[in-house]
């Protein structure tokens, strides 16, 4: 179940807090733990994240990184999964990424765990896409659709053999039935 904690507390205050599991998200004064992941949900994580990188990281476009802590527009957020274009990613001298990510993602992706609410989930996409992300997705696996966001744009509603669009950039060809084929682990 989802947390909220009674008393505001500031973003600094906030950013203070030990890390806990599952992440929790600061927005608007309020602390809120995100569900535990569930199996379709870490499966489809793992999966997209695993496809994104096979073409963006070799490509040095962009880098996908699951559970990452996006703080900015006052707020503290956790998506399933970041996607930052590479120019994006601050490195130290040693070639590593730096751990505080001060930006929106270029391209979010939220997966819609039993019980968690999908407005509270769109809402940190709007939130995104305010701040300048450029894409988002919403995947929810109990009815196999997905709805994209683009900035100043409705969101489009995809399902079965519709195409999904991507990160400007990268070369990758999914349908929404291909994503959610991901789900499938027997081969027989």
């Amino acid at each position: 179940m989802v947390q909220a904690s009674v008393n505001p507390v500031t973003l600094e205050e906030f950013l203070k807090l030990p890390e806990i599991k599952p992440a929790t998200e600061y927005i608007d004064g309020q602390v809120t733990q995100k569900p535990m992941p569930k199996a379709r949900h870490s499966r489809l994580q793992s999966k997209v994240t695993e496809t994104v990188n096979a073409v963006a990281e070799i490509a040095h476009i962009a880098y996908a990184f699951p559970e990452l802590r996006c703080t900015f527009g006052g707020r503290s957020i956790v998506p399933d999964i970041t996607v930052l274009r590479w120019k994006n990613i601050q490195f130290d001298d040693n070639g590593e990424p730096l751990d505080d990510i001060l930006i929106a993602p270029d391209w979010t992706i939220e997966i819609l765990s039993p019980g968690q609410s999908s407005n509270k989930v769109t809402g940190n996409i709007l939130h995104c896409l305010k701040y300048g992300c450029e894409l988002g997705w919403l995947i929810d696996p109990d009815d196999r659709s997905i709805l994209v966001f683009e900035p100043k744009q409705q969101p489009e509603f995809c399902c079965g053999q519709d195409s999904l669009k991507v990160l400007n950039g990268l070369q990758l060809d999914l349908t929404v039935e291909k994503l959610f084929d991901w789900l499938k682990m027997r081969f027989d």
